[in-house]
């Protein structure tokens, strides 16, 4: 898509004029939406042991608790975000939320480990419809400028901070209630989104037939590699299975790849992917989704195995960094997104992100980790929250108003591949540390392997930082006479 093209599809996006209190519930629905979603990667974490002891789970049955979730997810985003562009983006989100509520109910209620891991692949299900096209429906419900840049740094804030929330969360209901309420709390909360939904502008649809050949190998290729991935992080990358499973995700993601470029109507339209700084912003997602998952996995083992916290304390001592990322999504990044070029927020906010990793490697067995946990969780939320804001702008801006689910499809799955390959990949180096060091202390063995896997972490920062040199622009925001900003020039 030529800049022409992008600069006549701003006012194409744009909203009809709203009430400030309207936009306000508006932002609420669809943030409220996004942390609800992606905490439920994390909230039954904390949860597993007591799910494993009431329903007899076994160690393999254990992992698919969350291993079916992020399957479902990664696997049918980029059809929920072109399904939200062809049928309706508000009827699509709303079908999604019931679906994740029904199967959130589903869960709370399994008595058996199989039942429980259905809900978990459904939920996945509803997760992906609807989370692409919260993303789209903002961009359709504010007006372009200030507005939906604010509402845009707010929602890229709560995929980095629902991991976190999850982790608090899932501690606090398992300890105090039951890890049936780790499924039941979504009920409340995606009824009281569904009720808000009609705040939301549906926005225009794209003419189209559905892509189905496109949709079934996305789907296919992406949760082949989203499960040979988890596998690897059990069985190692040498597993017959894991092998097999890459093998297939190849095949099939080279064939969509294919499909598109041939297709009339492809799952992602050739414009989306058109924009360096689009290509660019989603693989920095990618790579920082990577970092921030194992962070967390690295975290909450050291304070659960090294020093022996209770879920609650472990979910509590993840405050800081949810305080920095609201901070940075709240304020901080959209201010420096009026005075500077993404390129130089995306930037600051991976070197604050990189000392936030080399901060937790100086972790300790015996030491005291408040010391150095929480003052770290701050920096790392400041500096990934501000990644999360300018990422999110970058990912949707100058996007035809008909496409904007799938680039919001995109940028989601660029987010939960990350995850799940950098999870594997850590993980695995980790142990393979801890591993080096005993026959020695366990606990220092095991810090040993944190330790390196943050550093390891903050490797995959400093390449996000790379990526973003390269791809995003240089320039400083132009501003119409309106007080919109200009798609910037690349």
């Amino acid at each position: 898509m030529s800049l022409q093209d992008r600069t006549q599809a701003v006012p194409k996006a744009a909203a009809p004029p709203q009430q400030d209190g309207k936009l306000g519930l508006a932002l609420l629905v669809i943030a409220t939406a996004q942390l609800m979603l992606v905490l439920d990667n994390t909230i039954v974490a904390v949860a597993l042991p007591s799910m494993q002891s009431a329903l007899g789970l076994s160690e393999s049955s254990l992992g698919w608790i969350v291993t079916a979730y992020a399957l479902a997810f990664g696997g049918l985003l980029l059809a929920g975000g072109r399904a939200g562009d062809l049928f309706g983006r508000r009827r699509v989100f709303r079908t999604g939320l019931i679906l994740f509520t029904a199967a959130s109910l589903l869960g709370g209620l399994a008595q058996s480990g199989e039942l429980l891991i259905a809900a978990r692949v459904i939920q996945g299900a509803g997760a992906a419809i609807a989370a692409p096209t919260a993303l789209s429906l903002l961009a359709t419900t504010f007006p372009a400028g200030p507005a939906r840049n604010k509402a845009l740094g707010v929602y890229g804030a709560m995929g980095g901070l629902g991991s976190v929330v999850g982790l608090l969360l899932g501690g606090a209901l398992t300890e105090y209630l039951s890890w049936r309420w780790v499924m039941f709390v979504n009920i409340p909360i995606a009824l009281a989104v569904l009720f808000g939904t009609s705040v939301l502008v549906e926005g225009e649809r794209e003419r189209g037939k559905v892509d189905v050949p496109g949709a079934l190998t996305a789907t296919l290729g992406f949760g082949s590699l989203v499960y040979a991935i988890n596998r690897a992080g059990d069985k190692g990358f040498g597993d017959g299975v894991t092998l097999i499973g890459l093998g297939i995700a190849l095949v099939l993601i080279i064939a969509f790849v294919a499909i598109q470029r041939s297709s009339r109507a492809p799952m992602i339209p050739s414009g989306v992917l058109a924009d360096k700084g689009r290509v660019g912003a989603n693989l920095i997602m990618f790579l920082v989704g990577a970092g921030m998952l194992a962070t967390f996995y690295f975290l909450t083992l050291y304070m659960q195995i090294v020093k022996g916290y209770a879920p609650m304390v472990t979910g509590v001592a993840y405050l800081p960094f949810a305080l920095g990322m609201g901070i940075a999504a709240g304020g901080l990044g959209p201010q420096l997104l009026a005075k500077m070029p993404e390129r130089s927020v995306v930037a600051l906010g991976l070197l604050i992100g990189v000392a936030g990793m080399v901060w937790f490697s100086f972790i300790e067995p015996g030491q005291n980790p408040w010391a150095a946990l929480l003052p770290a969780q701050l920096v790392a939320g400041l500096g990934l929250g501000m990644v999360f804001v300018a990422v999110t702008i970058v990912s949707v801006r100058g996007v035809a108003p008909q496409a904007t689910g799938a680039a919001s499809g995109l940028v989601n799955t660029a987010q939960q591949i990350g995850g799940a390959i950098g999870l594997a990949a850590l993980a695995a180096a980790a142990t393979a540390i801890a591993d080096h060091e005993l026959p020695g202390s366990v606990p220092h063995a095991l810090t040993t392997g944190y330790s390196y896997g943050f550093l390891f972490g903050g490797g995959l920062y400093l390449l996000a930082l790379i990526v973003a040199l390269i791809t995003l622009p240089a320039t400083a925001p132009q501003h119409h006479q309106d007080g919109e900003p200009a798609p910037a020039a690349l």
